[in-house]
This record gives structure tokens, C-alpha cells and sequence, in this order.
């Protein structure tokens, strides 16, 4: 009967929902939180993403001026740092991407800024149109971080 008893106790503890909501969490995949961008000027970078995006600023902790936050809505959040060295030389495959509901309204806003562009390959003013119908643009930001702007639904 002790053995009984005791192999009932293991198996409930095995089983507990306690431990089933362990397993849960544990195979929970993670979310996005944030990215964070250095930046060599947090005014400039600020201003750029502001109103090349449309960005909102949400409040930040530190308060320390060397930090913007910027709400993503349900993608999170950006945070811009200052600190950077500058004149640093980025990969196009290491870039941001964001979808815009129209790229061609969107390389109006960026020629009226007089922000330049190119495809993929490089090709300036180019408008890269992948197999699956999306277009994407490529820009960089004031610190040469490369940025792509599509219109992925």
C-alpha cells in the first residue's frame, strides 16, 4: 500500500499543474522587445526617425538625454542611444525593415527630403520588386545604418 501511495504522490508531482504550466512556459517562443541603434547624435537620429517614420517618442527611464524610446505598436519598441563613434561603415544585410502602405508615396516623402535611395543592388532612385510582388527601397540613416522600407502586407 506504501508503495502504492508513493508512486501516486511521484506521478501527481510529475503531472501537477504546476509543473505542466512550467513545460508551458518553457516552450513559450520569445517576443520582441526591443532594438537599440547608437547613435552619434541623439537629436539628429531623433528628428530623422520622427519624421521620416512617423514615429511616436514614448517616455523612457533614464531621462538622461542620451535615449529616445519610439513605440513600434505590437512589434515593440526602438530605442535610439547616443554614444557612437560615427563615420562607422555598415552591411546592407544588417538593416531595419519597415512596411509602408505605399512605397511610391513613400519615395515622394523621402525626395521631398531629399533623402536618396536605391534597390538592392545599389541602383539610385532603383525600386527593388521581389518575386512575390512586394517592392523595397534601402536608405540609411544619418549614422549609415541601413534602413528598408517595403510595402509588405
Amino acid at each position: 500500500m506504501k508503495q502504492i501511495i508513493l508512486t501516486a504522490a511521484i506521478l501527481f508531482s510529475i503531472n501537477s499543474p504546476k509543473t505542466m504550466a512550467q513545460n508551458k512556459t518553457e516552450n513559450t517562443p520569445a517576443i520582441l522587445n526591443h532594438i537599440a541603434v547608437y547613435v552619434s547624435d541623439l537629436g539628429k537620429a531623433t528628428a530623422f526617425y520622427e519624421g521620416v517614420f512617423n514615429l511616436k517618442i514614448i517616455p523612457e527611464p533614464f531621462k538622461d538625454n542620451r535615449h529616445t524610446w519610439f513605440t513600434l505598436g505590437p512589434a515593440g519598441q526602438l530605442h535610439l542611444i547616443q554614444g557612437a563613434k560615427g563615420n562607422e561603415t555598415f552591411d546592407k544585410n544588417g538593416h531595419l525593415c519597415f512596411s509602408v502602405p505605399s512605397v511610391d508615396d513613400f519615395v515622394k516623402k523621402l525626395n521631398a527630403k531629399n533623402i536618396s535611395f536605391e534597390d538592392w543592388a545599389g541602383r539610385e532612385k532603383g525600386i527593388t520588386l521581389r518575386v512575390d510582388g512586394v517592392k523595397q527601397i534601402y536608405f540609411k540613416d544619418p549614422d549609415g545604418h541601413w534602413l528598408e522600407v517595403n510595402d509588405d502586407k
